[in-house]
């Protein structure tokens, strides 16, 4: 079965073709990163208009490099939410009017069971069942997972996540958008120790995340080193490597604690924040010492990506389930409300 994935949620347009027995065939992407970094972050309406511009044209892209036509597609799937309504309108318009002239059936699919499926796009894709972390955007959270369909939260952020809060600091840092790497990036010329900043909720039991009050803390650090004298550049790096370094702690702690509770042997970090090469590395330490196993996907797919939609997509199209007529566009969806299915059509492994 050869699926059109469409990833329209936020500000990248992503499409992909994945073959239910060849794998993926090819996929695309186009970021609007340079589009709002004049704003500091996303404008919705300027997100919409430019995947309504992109989204054909990348789709006819990946046909060409895959050597297929519209009629060899057998279903088409593309993301339901959660993201920013105009955006996710116009991947599912772009999907149902192509269903509709190709007479397959269209699927909406949920983006963080997009992320949480990617690293079964790789060659060593775990087996279920497995915790997931799932750092993307404006998510972070912990899941036990049996399955596709199979999920249990244990934990989420109370208030910012991971995500934001990179974003945030960023801000603080006079860093532009997207502020996540480019933290990081500033992050590896900082010297370890100047300054430490708390790992918030780490001091009490549970798997709840919360964020808010790292951001003040960071907050509170550059508004001090200006008043000392200025915020040069080595400050400025100290304090974003004091503020990753807290993220990554707090994360792994928290990741330890879901695998030593429910005694799952296999970790998968999903989502923006997992390509950050820190918490791969913490996380892979720890992951070692418990005798576990961590999976992630690769770089390009950690971020948003039409790849993980048309995979997670032929999981589901293959098991029977499609739109029919209606266009599904959800800015808020808990991801524990989806059906199970117990039959992935491929690299779905259960142990």
């Amino acid at each position: 079965m050869l699926i059109l994935g469409i990833e329209t949620s936020c500000d990248e347009t992503g499409v992909a073709l994945y073959h239910s027995e060849q794998g993926l065939l090819a996929h695309a992407l186009f970021s609007q990163v340079d589009l709002h970094a004049d704003y500091g972050g996303v404008v919705p309406e300027l997100a919409s208009r430019d995947h309504v511009r992109k989204l054909l044209p990348l789709c006819d892209q990946i046909m060409t490099e895959a050597g297929v036509v519209r009629a060899d597609i057998n279903g088409i799937a593309y993301t339901a939410g959660p993201g920013l309504i105009g955006a996710l309108m116009v991947g599912g318009a772009v999907a149902h009017a192509l269903g509709f002239a190709l007479g397959v059936p269209v699927l909406g699919v949920h983006h963080m069971e997009g992320h949480l499926l990617a690293p079964m796009l790789e060659p060593n894709p775990p087996a279920f069942p497995f915790i997931a972390l799932l750092v993307s955007g404006g998510h972070t959270q912990l899941v036990e997972v049996d399955g596709i369909g199979q999920y249990q939260l244990l934990g989420e952020s109370v208030d910012d996540a991971a995500g934001e809060a990179f974003d945030k600091a960023a801000k603080m840092l006079g860093l532009d958008y997207p502020g996540g790497p480019r933290v990081a990036a500033l992050a590896e010329l900082g010297t370890a120790g100047r300054y430490r900043f708390p790992r918030p909720m780490t001091d009490r039991p549970g798997l709840a995340f919360s964020f808010s009050g790292l951001k003040t803390y960071t907050l509170n650090t550059v508004t001090a080193a200006e008043q000392e004298g200025g915020l040069d550049d080595q400050t400025r790096a100290d304090i974003a490597l004091a503020f990753e370094s807290a993220v990554v702690d707090t994360l792994t702690i928290k990741c330890r604690r879901a695998l030593e509770q429910t005694g799952c042997k296999r970790l998968v970090i999903a989502g923006g924040v997992s390509a950050n090469k820190r918490l791969r590395g913490a996380l892979e330490t720890m992951t070692r010492k418990l005798q576990a196993g961590v999976f992630y996907a690769r770089h390009e797919f950690c971020t948003d990506n039409g790849a993980m939609i048309a995979y997670a997509g032929c999981q589901r199209l293959m098991a029977g389930q499609q739109d029919g007529d209606r266009i599904v566009s959800v800015p808020r969806w808990p991801m524990d409300t989806l059906p199970p299915i117990t039959e992935p059509c491929s690299n779905g492994l259960v142990e």
